[in-house]
């Protein structure tokens, strides 16, 4: 055959062409399988951002009171509650998209139910740390009244930690498997709901704040409901709720690497998460802190909307990376990645030509207050800058999530925003005379920081080397039953390098 290539070499272009064609025509059907994946989560996390909206519309009805106690529980909610859990199911997300991948069903559904037991073992001290909140926040200062009402609307909202417990694993394992279109109608099905419950509690009942709260709770028990039984129901899914000798032998085996990977996970989705409510709190500390914590609450939301995407982009490459891992694919998982940082490249650009976009006419949909409009219109083009990097090393973290490396991700995340961001914010903010715009160029150097360092750890990925991880974590083999779950073989990720360097 290389005689062949001697004789011809008019062979080789032809070749190099048909080369060519074959791989765009790889990376086209990657991005048709990314988006197929992002597209329908995009569209359910319009739909949860569109729950929490109408949740602040009617605290917004109880007068304005109302919704600084509601901003008061919903970020002492965030910070010790939902970012928590959250963070902890995201230990599972690799598990499942590998162990999908490698047709691994016994895997995948001992790791679903361990993720289940981990999070509602973490529900106790959130709940127990709920409980004391009123004096937690009498202690730090908070006026007692104000203090009294968020306590009353986060009693409302203990119920929510069980069903998130619930709801956040289900939702990986659906994703994992790229079931998305039982999420997406569920969750609109349960907006549907949320107006006409909310409007009963608080404006028929008159239960005010705590209504707000109950509301998200049925509404969430609903949507729990639903999942549950398309999963139960559904014949295109293998859930097998194994037998308790078994559940109990993986539990007190193989739950080390899955809680190694879950606080990691959990750490890293925290450090970022609290950035942003240290950024309101930094606020409130400035020469004109009305304004500027009512700026930063336009601002956040305005993020939290553009976040839906990346977020779902993110999630759609983290699957398709992990399955390919898993299958044993490490070319084809390069390529996931690949396609999705240039696709994080590109939301980037889009979020920025609508920051600049909207720089007028932004801040005039929430307020009419001249010195809140102007500050917003000042700080929308930094916000743009930042959604630049944003965009980019949120899919990052997806490859991340997907090689099963969450320490990488705490590391980047440690660095970035508390390494880097949180001096430039506090030098600029207070020291250097730039206020309020300090604290957002202080978030643009994370966001800066964080894109150069992702991308150099996920360029320099040994897929070869993560595909034979993937193996290690999955099982190579089929497991037909608990004697096979060989507890150093099938999911040991502790002995493996999380960080490639």
């Amino acid at each position: 055959m290389e005689d062949d290539h001697h004789h011809h070499p008019m062979l080789t272009p032809f070749l190099q062409k048909k080369q060519e064609q074959q791989d765009s025509s790889s990376t086209l059907s990657e991005l048709h399988s990314i988006l197929k994946l992002a597209l329908p989560m995009s569209l359910t996390g319009l739909v949860l951002y569109s729950r929490s909206m109408i949740s602040m519309l009617f605290l917004g009805r109880l007068g304005q009171t109302s919704i600084s106690r509601g901003s008061l529980a919903m970020g002492f909610a965030n910070i010790t509650g939902y970012s928590v859990l959250s963070g902890l199911a995201s230990g599972l997300e690799p598990i499942c998209g590998q162990a999908f991948g490698a047709k691994n069903h016994m895997i995948l559904n001992l790791a679903l139910q361990q993720t289940v037991v981990i999070l509602m073992a973490a529900c106790i001290p959130i709940s127990l740390l709920w409980l004391s909140m009123h004096h937690l926040l009498l202690f730090s200062g908070q006026d007692p009244e104000i203090s009294s009402a968020a306590h009353s609307f986060i009693l409302f909202s203990l119920p929510d930690l069980l069903l998130q417990s619930l709801l956040h694993p289900l939702r990986i394992y659906l994703r994992s498997q790229s079931i998305t279109l039982p999420l997406t109608l569920s969750s609109i099905f349960s907006l549907a709901l949320h107006l006409p419950i909310n409007y009963l509690l608080v404006s028929h009942l008159h239960l005010g704040i705590s209504g707000v709260a109950l509301s998200t709770v049925f509404t969430n028990t609903i949507l729990l409901l639903l999942l549950l039984s398309y999963i139960l129901f559904s014949s295109s899914l293998n859930l097998t709720i194994t037998s308790s000798s078994c559940f109990h032998q993986d539990i007190t085996h193989n739950w080390k690497s899955l809680l190694t990977l879950s606080i990691q996970s959990c750490i890293s989705v925290c450090l970022e998460w609290w950035w942003y409510e240290i950024m309101i709190l930094l606020c409130g500390l400035l020469l004109n802190p009305k304004s500027s914590v009512a700026s930063m609450g336009i601002l956040i939301q305005t993020t939290s909307l553009i976040y839906i995407f990346p977020s779902s982009l993110s999630f759609s490459v983290s699957t398709r990376v992990a399955n390919e891992l898993g299958a044993n694919h490490p070319a084809r998982a390069r390529r996931a990645a690949t396609v999705g940082l240039c696709c994080g490249f590109t939301l980037g650009f889009s979020a920025l030509l609508f920051a600049l976009g909207v720089l007028n006419a932004w801040a005039g949909f929430f307020t009419d207050d001249l010195e809140i409009l102007e500050l917003t219109s000042m700080v929308l083009p930094i916000l743009g800058a930042c959604e630049l990097g944003n965009c980019p090393q949120t899919t990052g973290c997806g490859v991340l999530r997907g090689t099963a490396r969450p320490r990488a991700g705490v590391n980047i995340n440690l660095t970035s925003f508390y390494g880097v961001g949180m001096p430039v914010a506090v030098v600029l903010a207070f020291w250097g005379g730039f206020g309020f715009s300090g604290l957002w160029v202080g978030l643009l150097a994370a966001q800066i920081t964080c894109v150069v360092l992702m991308l150099f750890v996920v360029g320099r990925t040994d897929w070869d080397l993560q595909a034979q991880r993937a193996q290690r974590l999955t099982g190579a083999t089929d497991v037909e039953d608990c004697s096979g779950l060989d507890p150093g073989s099938k999911i040991d990720v502790e002995k493996q390098p999380l960080l490639i360097t």
